[in-house]
């Protein structure tokens, strides 16, 4: 594997797509690209298009899939690739649709992610989770949730478009990995899944899966108090300077078949207005042939929100969390999709405008590298009602 960006033209034409309807099928492109959270700040709706899979495939032997987020600025589309394994990477894709569902899907190229000298990371120092292009500075943002079992600190890194590690962000020191004292801390495999551009693109929103362990229980079937932290890191100071509280629904479904395992937990965010957000929460529990997941976009309003940063212990603390208004559920089209399966959701992005002028979302799936059982690269495409 060298150093440089690999590039292999895979463009792949949809094997699985919702609608047979060939009329306006010029590719969705815009003549000038523009910064998606600040198109259009009222989202009253969002109304299903399509459905992509992409088959499994290789770039010079190294598969393709763990999708964990993915942006588009500057008309490209860029994903960040869930693995911990070199080489640690992220991609540039080709997708295009229109208002009838997707035209074609496929990756062109992988770029290595390095460090600060140019040399491939090693095994187990970040574990990938979100990707933002900033158009501000040129670079991209990405979210690493470390691994807290072994000590690993969850990390806000900024590297360039060739891979290049710039610099780290400086977090809280309750993010840290806490090996110690196992009554604080963050949780394994709960930590920065979610990141957001801000609206006045002057920093960068970061957000945890799960709750912190002193700030309250995971979610369970039952109603419990399990509010994950939202941050505001200055991308000039580099230091976080608000946080807001954002609580968990309870887990959708018990685990069934004699599986025992459920989680549900805040997978990604985007800003749309200042202080308002898009929220991907998807809660999964073990034992279903439909894949086991439930999904949801939240509208969410932090502008009552009490600033947490200095909160030690949510648990034991008053506060005014940020609201939220179920926005759209992927179960209301789980019967339009391949094998009726909502597949592992967890990253999505403003897109390009359709022709009539409306604003989409892409949503997509990690596939795991089909670690657990299969699964699928799942792209799903929504319109944006104003």
């Amino acid at each position: 594997m060298t150093q440089v960006a690999k590039k292999v033209f895979l463009i792949v034409l949809v094997c699985w797509c919702c609608s047979s309807n060939t009329s306006d099928t010029a590719p969705v492109t815009d003549d000038k690209p523009i910064l998606p959270v600040n198109e259009q700040n009222t989202i009253s709706a969002l109304e299903y298009i399509g459905e992509s899979v992409l088959a499994d495939q290789e770039i010079d032997g190294v598969p393709i899939g763990g999708f964990s987020g993915i942006d588009y600025q500057n008309g490209k589309w860029y994903i960040i690739c869930d693995t911990s394994t070199p080489p640690i990477r992220y991609y540039e894709a080709d997708i295009t649709y229109t208002k009838d569902g997707f035209t074609s899907v496929g990756i062109n190229t992988m770029i290595e992610i390095k460090d600060e000298t140019g040399a491939p990371l090693t095994q187990g120092v970040v574990d990938p989770e979100a990707i933002r292009f900033d158009t501000g500075t040129g670079t991209i943002v990405y979210s690493s949730e470390g691994s807290i079992a072994n000590g690993v600190d969850p990390a806000l890194i900024e590297i360039a478009p060739e891979g290049n590690q710039i610099k780290r962000f400086t977090l809280p020191d309750n993010f840290k990995a806490n090996t110690v004292d196992t009554s604080s801390g963050p949780r394994h495999n709960g930590v920065l899944e979610g990141l957001s551009l801000d609206f006045e693109n002057k920093g960068y929103w970061i957000s945890f899966e799960l709750p912190l362990i002193e700030d309250g229980p995971e979610p369970t079937t039952t109603d419990t108090q399990s509010p994950v932290r939202v941050t505001y890191i200055n991308k000039t100071s580099g230091i976080a300077e608000r946080q807001f509280a954002y609580e968990l629904d309870p887990v959708a479904r018990e685990a069934t078949l004699g599986t025992t395992f459920e989680v549900n937990g805040l997978v990604e965010i985007m800003e749309y207005d200042t202080n308002k957000f898009l929220a991907l929460e998807r809660s999964f529990s073990s034992g279903y042939i439909d894949g086991g997941n439930t999904v949801k976009i939240y509208k969410v309003d932090a502008t009552n929100a009490t600033n947490t940063l200095s909160t030690q212990r949510l648990a034991t603390t008053s506060y005014t969390a940020a609201t939220k208004t179920l926005l759209f559920t992927f179960d209301s089209i789980r019967s339009q999709l391949t094998n009726n399966t909502v597949d592992n959701l967890e990253g999505f992005s403003f897109g390009p405008k359709l022709k009539d002028g409306s604003r989409t979302i892409l949503i997509i799936s990690d596939n795991n590298f089909n670690s657990f059982f299969p699964q699928l690269n799942q792209f799903i495409v929504l319109k944006v009602v104003p």
